[in-house]
């Protein structure tokens, strides 16, 4: 793919059949079915608001999120391709969504392995919030398809929120 450059990423709600079975096609590849599990919560795709990343007419990346009633929250982000803006684009207008609805906190929670997204989030003015030990070995009695190793060989067993004031 050529490099994708921030301005050039258009972000849109999905409002296909065809967008909605890519974004069901995206979570069954990057996490592993129709459904996630966070701080023992299990979220379904068709549960949440999303929004797509569109370059030169080509999906490039997602985000889903939901808006609760005292805060949002990021439920997943995914991009083609790193360092081309994807995922700074999407993550700025699930952020703006957000605010729109009045709420003033976002938050996202990774696993103890993923050192690249938290890196990322902080780096976006995110801040560790909260350490969930062991959530991600109780996460696998709902989801036994999460794996147990996980980036740069490490054990995946916690989950970390980070949270952003908006």
């Amino acid at each position: 793919m050529n490099v994708v450059r921030n301005s050039s990423i258009q972000v849109l709600a999905p409002v296909s059949d065809d967008d909605k079975e890519w974004l069901r096609s995206l979570w069954i590849t990057e996490w592993g079915g129709e459904d996630m599990v966070a701080r023992g919560k299990r979220y379904v795709l068709q549960d949440v608001d999303a929004v797509i990343a569109w370059a030169d007419g080509v999906r490039v990346g997602a985000a889903t999120y939901r808006i609760g009633e005292h805060d949002g929250e990021l439920t997943s982000l995914n991009s083609v391709a790193a360092s081309q803006g994807i995922g700074s684009r999407l993550i700025a207008e699930v952020e703006e969504k957000i605010k729109q609805s009045g709420l003033h906190r976002i938050c996202v929670i990774t696993t103890n392995d993923n050192m690249d997204a938290l890196r990322f989030y902080q780096r976006r003015g995110y801040r560790i919030s909260a350490v969930y030990l062991g959530f991600v070995d109780e996460a696998r009695k709902q989801k036994p398809t999460i794996p147990h190793v996980g980036y740069y060989d490490i054990p995946i067993r916690d989950e970390i929120e980070l949270e952003k004031i908006l």
